[in-house]
């Protein structure tokens, strides 16, 4: 074969090979794992909202854990198994349904400036109480839980393992996205802040049933 065709051919695979690792950098760096900062919000997050429910079941008798302000409202017990569930039910969908779908690196490069807002918006909501929302069957409490002891180690347990998702996962949360409810596109950093704040939300409807004026004392 002669030389030029030779050196053709070289410098041809190797415009080809440096292309490649281009594109395979870019596509290394579009999903790159869970971001320092988002890592410390979730913990934060997660950590404060579990402080709030241990603090609202502290010290309750078993006369006001099962307490029902009227037969429609929901027992501190209930509120508590409620909570429980969906730590449960939010972890999966965020590593299981979230973290399985395609990722899209554009839209969460589109989205960066926005984030921090968006996460903090997101929170807001979930911790307003004047907007009523329907639990999903699979978190309706069952009344599972017959004391605060039962309750507290099981939603320990499961906690820690949230926790300790966050702590060493290398997932690119911000990089996968999904609907949970019409209007609102979430990534998987705020499917975990949504743990914490619906914790936070439930907290404060255990609040609300203390104020209830046939409240045990």
């Amino acid at each position: 074969m002669p030389r030029d065709s030779i050196e053709i051919g070289y410098n041809r695979f190797v415009k080809i090979a440096a292309v490649a690792l281009t594109i395979a950098f870019a596509a290394n760096v579009a999903a790159g794992p869970l971001e320092k900062n988002d890592r410390e919000r979730i913990l934060t997050e997660l950590q404060t909202s579990r402080k709030q429910l241990l603090d609202a079941v502290s010290g309750l008798t078993l006369a006001q854990w099962t307490y029902k302000a009227g037969p429609d409202r929901w027992s501190i017990a209930e509120v508590a198994e409620h909570i429980i569930a969906a730590e449960t039910y939010l972890g999966t969908m965020v590593t299981q349904q979230i973290m399985r779908a395609p990722a899209d690196p554009g839209k969460a490069e589109a989205r960066q400036p926005k984030n921090t807002a968006m996460d903090e918006g997101f929170l807001v909501q979930l911790r307003d109480r004047s907007k009523k929302a329907q639990a999903p069957g699979e978190i309706v409490p069952k009344g599972i839980y017959k004391t605060p002891a039962e309750a507290v180690m099981v939603f320990t347990a499961a906690r820690d393992k949230t926790i300790n998702y966050v702590q060493t996962t290398q997932d690119a949360l911000r990089d996968h996205f999904f609907a949970p409810f019409p209007g609102a596109e979430l990534d998987g950093v705020q499917g975990l802040l949504m743990i914490a704040g619906h914790n936070e939300r439930h907290v404060l409807q255990m609040l609300e049933v203390k104020q209830a004026a046939g409240y045990p004392k």
